[in-house]
């Protein structure tokens, strides 16, 4: 029991937390805004994963797998919405360094730091729409499912460590990108950073394509 909930969690790791589009939003987003403007973000993304579980136990990951190009009309879509996602990175907020007022400033300041912040909305559509992690989930339950008395069972607890784990890795790119953040303050850096991302983005987009 233990070596194979060892091995899940190893296999769930290197599927998960191995840098691709997602991790780079999440880190992209914590870089530009901070943590706590990343965690909606976080959120939706964790919620599109469970339905992303619950898909592919009952057998959508199947379904992607035994026709191709039901998995390639979802990946377009996803990279669509995955380049959008990017767009919304590199867009910088309006930051006026001189106002008449410093109450219009403090007002305008607010609403312009939100521009381009990534969404629970975004979060949750990224991962509804991710071909890549259905199949990490088709081989996490074919190949490293835990072994226990009853088939329920075992789904059940696989798919909660995994769940876990995913929980795990994806704040740790927060983080990774949260320091980022702490190292560049300044605006114009900032910028630097998110269209730095953004670009790396687009790229694993079109590496994604040439992979399929």
């Amino acid at each position: 029991m233990f070596e194979s909930i060892l091995t899940l969690i190893i296999a769930t790791s290197v599927l998960l937390g191995s840098p691709g589009p997602a991790p780079l939003v999440l880190a992209a987003t914590s870089a530009s805004f901070g943590i706590k403007q990343t965690l909606p973000f976080l959120f939706g993304i964790l919620a599109g994963l469970a339905v992303v579980i619950l898909g592919s136990i009952f057998g959508i990951a199947v379904v992607l797998e035994t026709y191709p190009k039901a998995k390639l009309f979802i990946q377009i879509i996803g990279s669509c919405y995955l380049l959008f996602v990017a767009f919304k990175i590199a867009q910088s907020p309006i930051v006026k360094s001189k106002s008449k007022s410093k109450s219009k400033s403090k007002s305008k300041s607010k609403s312009n730091s939100n521009i381009g912040i990534p969404s629970i909305v975004d979060g949750f559509i990224l991962n509804l729409l991710n071909p890549k992690a259905y199949a990490a989930f088709f081989a996490i339950f074919s190949q490293f499912l835990i072994p226990l008395g009853s088939t329920f069972a075992s789904y059940t607890l696989t798919a909660i460590v995994s769940f876990i784990v995913a929980i795990i890795i994806d704040f740790i790119w927060v983080l990774l990108g949260a320091t980022l953040k702490r190292v560049f303050e300044n605006e114009k850096q900032a910028k630097i950073i998110r269209l730095i991302f953004a670009i790396v983005i687009v790229l694993m987009v079109v590496v994604s394509f040439t992979l399929v």
